[in-house]
């Protein structure tokens, strides 16, 4: 991952269902007093509904979904951070072709962990059923891409000062 030299004004945080993305995007953007968008929120009711059955969404239901997210990013003002998986390179690539400036903040956890915290979870449209295919699908942050990781262990403030470290 590339260093960064100042804190980024446009944060992805991504990583698979359980790493704390909403949780831990929503206190950094309170924490820099930026604007926060779950990139959940902007899944067509399609992309919800196969997932709340239990079906992985393949990239036919990821493409329109990615460039929403990635014009929220683009069309705003000041500060942005972002709760979304962008699992694989591909996905990454989507967002940063609207908005080049992004960083993005992988949150990594290990699978007991994610595990744990999809099982306590209630109310969310992605079940705990597929975390195996999210860890297969993911492909962490690579050395030429503009970001840092973070461990997941710990309370959310301290994840969310170890973000802001990590980002500056």
């Amino acid at each position: 991952m590339t260093g960064l030299a100042a804190l980024p004004t446009a944060i992805v945080v991504m990583g698979v269902s359980g790493a704390g993305k909403s949780l831990v995007g929503a206190a950094l953007a309170a924490r820099l007093g930026y604007a926060f968008v779950d990139a959940d929120d902007l899944h067509p009711a399609a992309n919800v509904a196969k997932m709340a059955a239990g079906i992985p969404l393949d990239d036919l239901d990821r493409w329109p979904w990615l460039d929403l997210v990635g014009a929220a990013i683009a069309r705003r003002e000041g500060g942005i951070v972002v709760a979304c998986s962008a699992l694989r390179v591909a996905y990454r690539d989507r967002l940063r072709a609207a908005a080049p400036d992004a960083v993005f903040l992988e949150l990594d956890a290990s699978p007991e962990l994610l595990a744990a915290r999809l099982g306590a979870r209630r109310g969310h449209f992605m079940p705990a059923a597929l975390l195996t295919s999210q860890l297969a699908t993911l492909e962490p942050l690579g050395p030429a891409e503009r970001g840092v990781r973070i461990d997941v262990a710990g309370t959310p403030a301290e994840v969310v000062e170890r973000a802001v470290a990590a980002l500056t």
